[in-house]
């Protein structure tokens, strides 16, 4: 088969069977260049504060647009619901969210959980926890700023822990906790605020990463380029291995026709002697 491969237009066919290849992989190239190029970068304003009533509504999923948003509303907190939420890391380091009740009042009226700072010190946090509670019976309503996140799913506590004990800002799990709080509106998510309460620290909440959709249907066909630059080569190579099987098959047969030839010859020979 190699000396059929050596053949001259053998040797050109395969050199036009890469050249198609090399075509279609230049094709493949510019596919996904082109998929690259037009991939869809979505942007979302997420750094420019707006309302809360543009934004969420209570009682309903949080939209994909909505998730990280930075968000202004104004509320009143609900005192004796506040709660800790342990193990939230802040630049690495673990520790407490101070995370208030508050029902919404400039918006449609619901329960918003709102994070109003972090501590890696518990009796800190516990301290802050007091004068939020303690503040939220005078202050009546507050100015709040921060970024809306979606709510977090409930976790367990470990055997042995607090049952009371959170470790996510779950809303199924705080109107459990929240007193009297059966069937009212609440909002599906919850604020991390940008300026933290006495004694606290802000919480570190960056903006969620740009997402971009890459134009899948280029890349379909740069893979089909691809596979056409492979079956061209294939192509080369079977119709070799065709031509080297179709050449046996005659050599085979010129030489069964030659033997056949030649004992018909011998045998009036053989005859003439006897």
């Amino acid at each position: 088969m190699l000396r059929m491969m050596l053949r001259p237009r053998w040797v050109l066919a395969l050199i036009a069977a890469l050249g198609i290849a090399a075509a279609f992989a230049l094709l493949a190239q510019w596919q996904v260049d082109r998929a690259v190029e037009q991939a869809t970068v979505v942007e979302r304003p997420t750094e420019q504060v707006r309302p809360l009533a543009d934004v969420a509504e209570p009682d309903g999923p949080t939209e994909q647009a909505a998730t990280g948003q930075r968000v202004s509303f104004t509320g009143t907190i609900v005192p004796g619901d506040t709660v800790l939420v342990q193990g939230r890391l802040n630049e690495g380091v673990a520790g407490w969210w101070v995370v208030a009740h508050v029902e919404v009042t400039d918006a449609t009226a619901g329960g918003l959980p709102v994070a109003v700072g972090w501590t890696d010190d518990e009796e800190a946090a516990r301290e802050a926890l007091a004068a939020v509670d303690r503040t939220a019976r005078s202050d009546g309503e507050v100015g709040f700023v921060g970024r809306f996140l979606p709510s977090e799913a409930p976790v367990a506590p470990d055997e042995g822990d607090d049952p009371q004990s959170m470790t996510t800002v779950a809303v199924a799990h705080l109107i459990n906790v929240w007193a009297d709080y059966d069937d009212r509106p609440v909002y599906f998510g919850y604020v991390t605020t940008t300026e933290p309460v006495a004694g606290l620290e802000a919480i570190d909440s960056p903006p969620p990463l740009q997402e971009s959709e890459l134009n899948w249907l280029n890349v379909f066909y740069a893979v089909e380029w691809v596979v056409f630059a492979g079956f061209a080569v294939f192509l080369w190579y079977r119709l070799v291995k065709d031509a080297v099987e179709r050449e046996r098959e005659e050599a085979e047969q010129e030489a069964e026709q030659a033997a056949a030839a030649g004992a018909g010859a011998a045998t009036p020979t053989d005859a003439a002697r006897d």
